[in-house]
Protein backbone atom coordinates (compact mmCIF):
# COMPACT_ATOMS: atom_id res chain seq x y z
CA UNK A 1 0.00 0.00 0.00
CA UNK A 2 1.56 3.23 -1.14
CA UNK A 3 -0.95 5.63 0.36
CA UNK A 4 0.40 8.16 2.83
CA UNK A 5 -0.61 7.28 6.36
CA UNK A 6 -1.27 9.68 9.22
CA UNK A 7 -0.26 9.08 12.84
CA UNK A 8 -3.14 6.67 13.42
CA UNK A 9 -2.26 4.69 10.23
CA UNK A 10 -5.38 5.87 8.45
CA UNK A 11 -4.94 6.41 4.68
CA UNK A 12 -5.04 10.14 4.01
CA UNK A 13 -7.80 11.18 1.62
CA UNK A 14 -9.34 7.70 1.51
CA UNK A 15 -12.18 6.04 3.30
CA UNK A 16 -10.98 4.16 6.35
CA UNK A 17 -10.78 0.41 5.69
CA UNK A 18 -12.45 -2.07 8.00
CA UNK A 19 -9.14 -3.22 9.46
CA UNK A 20 -8.35 0.27 10.68
CA UNK A 21 -9.53 1.29 14.15
CA UNK A 22 -8.53 4.33 16.15
CA UNK A 23 -6.54 3.56 19.30
CA UNK A 24 -8.82 3.49 22.35
CA UNK A 25 -8.81 6.63 24.49
CA UNK A 26 -8.97 6.70 28.29
CA UNK A 27 -12.41 7.10 29.80
CA UNK A 28 -11.63 10.54 31.23
CA UNK A 29 -10.78 11.90 27.76
CA UNK A 30 -14.19 11.01 26.36
CA UNK A 31 -16.72 13.87 26.20
CA UNK A 32 -19.27 13.54 29.01
CA UNK A 33 -22.85 12.67 28.17
CA UNK A 34 -25.99 14.29 29.51
CA UNK A 35 -25.92 12.16 32.65
CA UNK A 36 -22.29 13.10 33.25
CA UNK A 37 -22.97 16.81 32.82
CA UNK A 38 -25.96 16.59 35.13
CA UNK A 39 -23.91 14.73 37.72
CA UNK A 40 -21.16 17.34 37.57
CA UNK A 41 -23.70 20.11 38.02
CA UNK A 42 -25.24 18.38 41.03
CA UNK A 43 -21.86 17.77 42.66
CA UNK A 44 -20.70 21.37 42.10
CA UNK A 45 -24.01 22.74 43.36
CA UNK A 46 -23.77 20.57 46.47
CA UNK A 47 -20.19 21.68 47.13
CA UNK A 48 -21.14 25.36 46.75
CA UNK A 49 -24.12 24.88 49.04
CA UNK A 50 -21.98 23.14 51.66
CA UNK A 51 -19.63 26.14 51.67
CA UNK A 52 -22.12 28.99 51.36
CA UNK A 53 -24.86 27.71 53.67
CA UNK A 54 -22.84 27.93 56.93
CA UNK A 55 -21.43 31.29 55.83
CA UNK A 56 -24.97 32.54 55.16
CA UNK A 57 -26.08 31.52 58.66
CA UNK A 58 -23.09 33.24 60.27
CA UNK A 59 -23.65 36.51 58.37
CA UNK A 60 -27.43 36.56 58.92
CA UNK A 61 -27.08 35.82 62.63
CA UNK A 62 -24.51 38.59 63.06
CA UNK A 63 -26.98 41.05 61.46
CA UNK A 64 -30.01 39.90 63.48
CA UNK A 65 -31.48 41.61 66.52
CA UNK A 66 -31.64 39.93 69.89
CA UNK A 67 -35.39 39.42 69.49
CA UNK A 68 -34.91 37.58 66.18
CA UNK A 69 -32.18 35.36 67.61
CA UNK A 70 -34.32 34.54 70.64
CA UNK A 71 -37.33 33.64 68.48
CA UNK A 72 -35.15 31.46 66.23
CA UNK A 73 -33.71 29.67 69.24
CA UNK A 74 -30.13 30.43 68.25
CA UNK A 75 -28.73 30.62 64.73
CA UNK A 76 -30.91 32.53 62.25
CA UNK A 77 -31.57 31.18 58.77
CA UNK A 78 -34.08 33.71 57.39
CA UNK A 79 -33.25 37.40 57.98
CA UNK A 80 -35.98 39.59 59.43
CA UNK A 81 -34.80 42.50 61.57
CA UNK A 82 -31.45 43.56 60.12
CA UNK A 83 -29.24 45.59 62.45
CA UNK A 84 -25.56 46.52 62.50
CA UNK A 85 -25.39 47.09 66.25
CA UNK A 86 -22.97 44.21 66.83
CA UNK A 87 -20.51 45.56 64.25
CA UNK A 88 -20.85 49.11 65.53
CA UNK A 89 -20.03 48.00 69.06
CA UNK A 90 -17.12 45.82 67.95
CA UNK A 91 -15.52 48.59 65.88
CA UNK A 92 -16.31 51.47 68.24
CA UNK A 93 -12.98 51.10 70.00
CA UNK A 94 -12.11 48.25 72.33
CA UNK A 95 -10.48 44.87 72.44
CA UNK A 96 -11.80 43.70 69.06
CA UNK A 97 -10.83 46.95 67.31
CA UNK A 98 -7.34 46.79 68.77
CA UNK A 99 -7.00 43.10 67.87
CA UNK A 100 -8.08 43.83 64.29
CA UNK A 101 -5.42 46.53 63.95
CA UNK A 102 -2.82 44.15 65.42
CA UNK A 103 -3.74 41.45 62.90
CA UNK A 104 -3.63 43.91 60.00
CA UNK A 105 -0.23 45.24 61.07
CA UNK A 106 1.29 41.80 61.62
CA UNK A 107 -0.11 40.56 58.30
CA UNK A 108 1.26 43.52 56.34
CA UNK A 109 4.72 43.62 57.93
CA UNK A 110 5.06 39.84 58.09
CA UNK A 111 4.01 39.30 54.47
CA UNK A 112 6.41 42.00 53.26
CA UNK A 113 9.30 40.52 55.25
CA UNK A 114 8.53 36.92 54.24
CA UNK A 115 8.21 37.76 50.56
CA UNK A 116 11.47 39.72 50.59
CA UNK A 117 13.40 36.85 52.16
CA UNK A 118 11.70 34.19 50.03
CA UNK A 119 12.24 36.00 46.71
CA UNK A 120 15.90 36.70 47.45
CA UNK A 121 16.52 33.14 48.59
CA UNK A 122 14.68 31.64 45.63
CA UNK A 123 16.52 33.82 43.12
CA UNK A 124 19.90 32.95 44.62
CA UNK A 125 19.11 29.23 44.64
CA UNK A 126 17.85 29.38 41.06
CA UNK A 127 21.27 30.51 39.79
CA UNK A 128 23.33 27.33 39.45
CA UNK A 129 26.60 29.23 39.65
CA UNK A 130 25.85 31.08 42.89
CA UNK A 131 28.13 30.45 45.87
CA UNK A 132 27.09 27.47 48.00
CA UNK A 133 23.64 27.20 46.41
CA UNK A 134 23.60 23.38 46.50
CA UNK A 135 24.60 23.22 50.17
CA UNK A 136 22.02 25.85 51.09
CA UNK A 137 19.34 24.04 49.10
CA UNK A 138 20.03 20.76 50.90
CA UNK A 139 19.92 22.58 54.24
CA UNK A 140 16.53 24.09 53.44
CA UNK A 141 15.16 20.75 52.28
CA UNK A 142 16.30 19.13 55.53
CA UNK A 143 14.20 21.56 57.55
CA UNK A 144 11.08 20.26 55.80
CA UNK A 145 11.60 16.81 57.32
CA UNK A 146 13.35 17.52 60.62
CA UNK A 147 12.44 20.09 63.26
CA UNK A 148 13.68 20.93 66.73
CA UNK A 149 10.22 20.87 68.29
CA UNK A 150 8.09 23.28 70.27
CA UNK A 151 10.12 23.50 73.49
CA UNK A 152 13.50 24.28 71.84
CA UNK A 153 11.78 26.82 69.60
CA UNK A 154 10.17 28.51 72.59
CA UNK A 155 13.49 28.58 74.47
CA UNK A 156 15.16 30.14 71.42
CA UNK A 157 12.49 32.84 71.12
CA UNK A 158 12.75 33.49 74.86
CA UNK A 159 16.55 33.71 74.79
CA UNK A 160 16.35 36.27 71.98
CA UNK A 161 14.02 38.42 74.08
CA UNK A 162 11.14 38.17 71.62
CA UNK A 163 8.44 37.06 74.05
CA UNK A 164 5.67 39.63 74.56
CA UNK A 165 6.72 41.39 71.36
CA UNK A 166 5.08 41.50 67.95
CA UNK A 167 8.25 40.06 66.39
CA UNK A 168 7.32 36.77 68.03
CA UNK A 169 4.30 36.66 65.73
CA UNK A 170 6.47 37.08 62.61
CA UNK A 171 9.99 35.68 62.92
CA UNK A 172 9.33 32.07 64.10
CA UNK A 173 7.22 31.36 61.00
CA UNK A 174 8.55 33.99 58.63
CA UNK A 175 9.82 31.71 55.86
CA UNK A 176 8.25 28.64 54.24
CA UNK A 177 10.68 26.34 52.45
CA UNK A 178 7.86 25.09 50.23
CA UNK A 179 7.15 28.63 49.02
CA UNK A 180 10.86 29.18 48.33
CA UNK A 181 11.01 26.00 46.26
CA UNK A 182 7.97 27.05 44.23
CA UNK A 183 9.50 30.46 43.54
CA UNK A 184 12.85 28.88 42.69
CA UNK A 185 11.27 26.48 40.20
CA UNK A 186 9.43 29.37 38.52
CA UNK A 187 12.59 31.49 38.33
CA UNK A 188 14.50 28.59 36.76
CA UNK A 189 11.95 28.43 33.93
CA UNK A 190 12.80 31.97 32.81
CA UNK A 191 14.84 31.90 29.62
CA UNK A 192 18.58 31.94 30.44
CA UNK A 193 19.22 33.79 27.14
CA UNK A 194 17.12 36.70 28.42
CA UNK A 195 19.19 36.96 31.58
CA UNK A 196 22.47 36.55 29.70
CA UNK A 197 21.54 39.34 27.31
CA UNK A 198 20.81 41.60 30.29
CA UNK A 199 24.23 40.78 31.76
CA UNK A 200 25.88 41.63 28.45
CA UNK A 201 24.14 45.01 28.59
CA UNK A 202 25.71 45.59 32.02
CA UNK A 203 22.79 44.72 34.31
CA UNK A 204 23.63 43.28 37.72
CA UNK A 205 21.73 40.71 39.75
CA UNK A 206 19.60 43.31 41.55
CA UNK A 207 18.55 44.95 38.31
CA UNK A 208 17.86 41.59 36.65
CA UNK A 209 15.73 40.51 39.59
CA UNK A 210 13.76 43.76 39.73
CA UNK A 211 13.38 44.49 36.01
CA UNK A 212 13.20 41.02 34.45
CA UNK A 213 12.57 38.17 36.88
CA UNK A 214 9.84 39.71 39.05
CA UNK A 215 7.77 41.19 36.17
CA UNK A 216 7.78 37.77 34.48
CA UNK A 217 6.82 36.06 37.75
CA UNK A 218 3.78 38.09 38.74
CA UNK A 219 1.53 35.03 38.87
CA UNK A 220 3.62 32.99 41.29
CA UNK A 221 4.50 36.06 43.37
CA UNK A 222 0.81 36.89 43.75
CA UNK A 223 -0.02 33.34 44.84
CA UNK A 224 2.82 33.09 47.35
CA UNK A 225 1.96 36.53 48.72
CA UNK A 226 -1.60 35.35 49.32
CA UNK A 227 -0.32 32.21 51.05
CA UNK A 228 1.82 34.25 53.42
CA UNK A 229 -0.89 36.84 54.06
CA UNK A 230 -3.53 34.21 54.86
CA UNK A 231 -1.07 32.42 57.10
CA UNK A 232 -0.31 35.54 59.14
CA UNK A 233 -3.95 36.61 59.28
CA UNK A 234 -5.15 33.19 60.45
CA UNK A 235 -2.26 32.50 62.85
CA UNK A 236 -3.14 32.17 66.52
CA UNK A 237 -0.73 29.58 67.95
CA UNK A 238 2.34 31.83 68.19
CA UNK A 239 0.35 34.49 70.02
CA UNK A 240 -1.04 31.95 72.47
CA UNK A 241 2.42 30.77 73.57
CA UNK A 242 4.59 33.87 73.11
CA UNK A 243 2.23 36.64 74.31
CA UNK A 244 0.83 37.11 77.79
CA UNK A 245 -0.53 40.65 77.39
CA UNK A 246 -4.17 40.51 76.32
CA UNK A 247 -3.93 43.93 74.69
CA UNK A 248 -1.39 42.54 72.18
CA UNK A 249 -3.53 39.60 71.10
CA UNK A 250 -4.51 39.43 67.39
CA UNK A 251 -8.06 38.99 66.18
CA UNK A 252 -7.93 35.19 65.89
CA UNK A 253 -7.05 34.78 69.57
CA UNK A 254 -9.81 37.16 70.62
CA UNK A 255 -12.24 35.14 68.51
CA UNK A 256 -11.14 31.92 70.23
CA UNK A 257 -11.68 33.49 73.65
CA UNK A 258 -15.07 34.75 72.57
CA UNK A 259 -16.37 31.56 70.94
CA UNK A 260 -14.80 28.78 72.97
CA UNK A 261 -14.29 30.31 76.40
CA UNK A 262 -17.43 32.48 76.22
CA UNK A 263 -15.45 35.56 77.28
CA UNK A 264 -16.95 38.84 76.14
CA UNK A 265 -14.72 41.53 74.63
CA UNK A 266 -13.70 44.33 76.94
CA UNK A 267 -16.26 47.14 76.82
CA UNK A 268 -19.15 45.00 75.58
CA UNK A 269 -20.13 43.08 78.69
CA UNK A 270 -22.42 45.87 79.86
CA UNK A 271 -24.16 46.12 76.49
CA UNK A 272 -24.81 42.38 76.50
CA UNK A 273 -26.03 42.36 80.09
CA UNK A 274 -28.50 45.17 79.43
CA UNK A 275 -29.94 43.28 76.47
CA UNK A 276 -28.84 45.70 73.77
CA UNK A 277 -26.83 43.06 71.91
CA UNK A 278 -27.05 39.29 71.74
CA UNK A 279 -23.87 37.46 72.71
CA UNK A 280 -24.40 35.10 69.77
CA UNK A 281 -24.59 38.02 67.34
CA UNK A 282 -21.27 39.32 68.70
CA UNK A 283 -19.64 35.92 68.19
CA UNK A 284 -20.86 35.68 64.62
CA UNK A 285 -19.79 39.27 63.89
CA UNK A 286 -16.24 38.52 65.04
CA UNK A 287 -16.18 35.48 62.75
CA UNK A 288 -17.28 37.63 59.82
CA UNK A 289 -14.53 40.16 60.56
CA UNK A 290 -11.99 37.34 60.61
CA UNK A 291 -13.21 35.93 57.27
CA UNK A 292 -13.79 39.21 55.43
CA UNK A 293 -10.21 40.10 54.32
CA UNK A 294 -9.53 36.64 52.90
CA UNK A 295 -12.90 36.55 51.13
CA UNK A 296 -12.25 39.97 49.57
CA UNK A 297 -8.66 39.37 48.41
CA UNK A 298 -8.90 35.76 47.21
CA UNK A 299 -11.01 36.40 44.05
CA UNK A 300 -8.43 38.86 42.74
CA UNK A 301 -5.62 36.30 43.07
CA UNK A 302 -7.63 33.29 41.92
CA UNK A 303 -6.76 33.81 38.24
CA UNK A 304 -3.05 33.40 39.05
CA UNK A 305 -3.43 30.10 40.90
CA UNK A 306 -3.18 27.75 37.92
CA UNK A 307 -0.28 29.47 36.21
CA UNK A 308 1.59 30.32 39.38
CA UNK A 309 1.38 27.01 41.24
CA UNK A 310 1.41 24.50 38.36
CA UNK A 311 4.24 26.15 36.44
CA UNK A 312 6.34 26.57 39.54
CA UNK A 313 5.71 23.15 41.07
CA UNK A 314 5.52 20.87 38.00
CA UNK A 315 7.91 22.26 35.43
CA UNK A 316 10.62 22.98 37.99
Amino acid sequence: MTAVLDQRHKPVGEKAPRWWQAPPRPVWEEPPGRAGLAGKGIVLAGACLAVLFPLWIVVVTSLSSKKTITEAGGLVLIPREITFVAYQELLSGGQVTRATLVSLGVTFVGTLFSMTVSVLAAYGLSRSGSLGHRWMLMTLLATMFFGAGLIPTYLLVQSLGLTDTYLALILPSAVSVFNILVLRAFFMNISPELIDSARIDGAGDWRILWKIVLPLSRAVVAVITLFYAVGYWSAWFNASIYLSDQEMMPLQNVMIQLVQKQEQPVGMSQAIKTGQISALAVQMAVMVLALLPVAVVSPFVQKHFKKGMLTGAVKG
